[in-house]
């Protein structure tokens, strides 16, 4: 236990010293930043302009079909700062208007031939690509209530046109899914990146300590099992660290930098419970020791560092199945395939998690996928170890297949 914690110590140092992980961390953290500061960056280079306030709209009704009852768009909160006109105003005027910052668009309406014509004009046709449809459905309803009035239609019959429509969704599947998809996507994808690119280290770190002949020192002094396991917890450490270095920034971003209830509609933090950070972290663990083993036995069969892509490509290929498996079924979290996702241990690190937190997730379904992982490890560890044992000090070509298996 002793030598277990002597490599994991060295594993960790030697980790946070490097040049290259320093500078990749400050990078990512800047990054989260950043991208806490991009409101506050807009009103920054919107200085001295409301950048909340409505749009300015210009909207031509020369013959005076809507007859006064345009003005009712600035009574509805649509985002528009509506200026009716009665004037004959051709498109040149319009564009000098636009040019000159009066308005930001304009609508001039003519009616033809018992055809209403509205043309909407922008500065830029690339920032807008149809009209607005809030601005389409508004007007409609102002003329459609217009001509409806002028029918002389009783209070019931004004009822019978335009009815109140209550919409309710119904499932037939008995679980409920609950949650925010889009939160758990992006923690999904954040959970992934975060087991793969720890686990990838480890090939990385056994290969470059078999270059430079520092294995040599570490065999002597103790066991190959204690080198393997106690790199793959050194780096899995400063893995957790990084995760949290990563999390306590956004936070703290969050409640610096965003107004308050800015991320609600973005992520639901009501899902977001103890229960299912623990479960969260177990599944990272576990997925990570899968993968990091895996990518033990892997860096074993290469003495170069530029051998160690290539030699990895069979893990990665493995896990991006295991990560697409768990984000597609996403979608229907409630078919078979996403129960296998769950269960399956190249993807359940990605999909357990999130069927925990969606409400869908059974004791019995976390039970039985821990406990398959916790096998699915165990086996690993064996055959990488074993493997680790038989490469150590091999420093020719890349061990191939058939010898790996020849091993005993």
């Amino acid at each position: 236990m002793r030598d277990l914690f002597v490599v994991s110590k060295f594993t960790i140092k030697d980790m946070i010293k490097r040049k290259s992980f320093i500078i990749s961390n400050l990078i990512i953290l800047g990054i989260i930043v950043l991208l806490f500061n991009i409101p506050n960056i807009l009103k920054l280079f919107n200085k001295g302009e409301d950048i909340s306030s409505d749009t300015k709209i210009l909207i031509v009704d020369e013959n005076n079909i809507f007859e006064g009852t345009l003005d009712q768009i600035n009574n509805m909160e649509l985002g528009y700062k509506a200026t009716i006109s009665n004037e004959n105003l051709t498109f040149e005027d319009i564009k000098t208007k636009i040019e000159n910052g009066e308005i930001d668009s304009a609508l001039i309406i003519e009616n033809t031939d018992q055809v209403i014509n509205i043309q909407y004009i922008v500065e830029n046709l690339m920032m807008y690509e149809t009209v607005p449809e809030t601005l389409v459905n508004t007007i409609t309803n102002i003329y459609s209530n217009l001509q409806i009035s002028k029918l002389g239609l009783t209070q019931e019959q004004l009822q019978s046109l335009a009815p109140n429509f209550n919409f309710e969704m119904k499932q037939t599947e008995e679980q409920k899914v609950e949650g925010n998809q889009f939160a758990m996507m992006l923690m999904s994808l954040v959970l992934f990146y975060a087991i793969y690119f720890c686990a990838y280290q480890i090939s990385t770190s056994i290969t470059t300590e078999k270059t430079s002949k520092i294995i040599e020192t570490l065999v002597t002094s103790t066991s190959p099992k204690t080198i393997v396991l106690g790199k793959t917890i050194g780096i899995g450490i400063v893995g957790l660290i990084q995760i949290f270095a990563i999390i306590v920034t956004a936070l703290i971003s969050n409640a610096l930098f965003l107004e308050e209830g800015i991320l609600d509609g973005i992520i639901d933090f009501e899902n977001v419970t103890p229960f299912l950070g623990i479960i969260t972290a177990i599944y990272f663990i576990l997925g990570y020791a899968v993968y990091g083993l895996l990518y033990a036995l892997t860096g074993s069969t290469v003495s170069k560092p530029e051998d160690v892509q290539s030699a990895n490509s069979p893990v990665a290929i493995v896990a991006v199945i295991g990560f697409y498996l768990a984000y597609f079924t996403m979608m229907n979290p409630t078919s078979e395939l996403n129960k296998l996702a769950a269960i399956l241990p190249i993807s359940s690190p990605f999909c357990m998690p999130f069927r925990v937190m969606m409400g869908i997730a059974t004791t019995g379904e976390i039970l039985v996928s821990i406990a398959i992982l916790t096998i699915t490890i165990y086996i690993i560890a064996k055959i990488s170890i074993k493997i680790y044992s038989q490469a150590i000090l091999n420093y020719g070509s890349k061990i191939k297949i058939k010898d790996m298996l020849k091993m005993k």
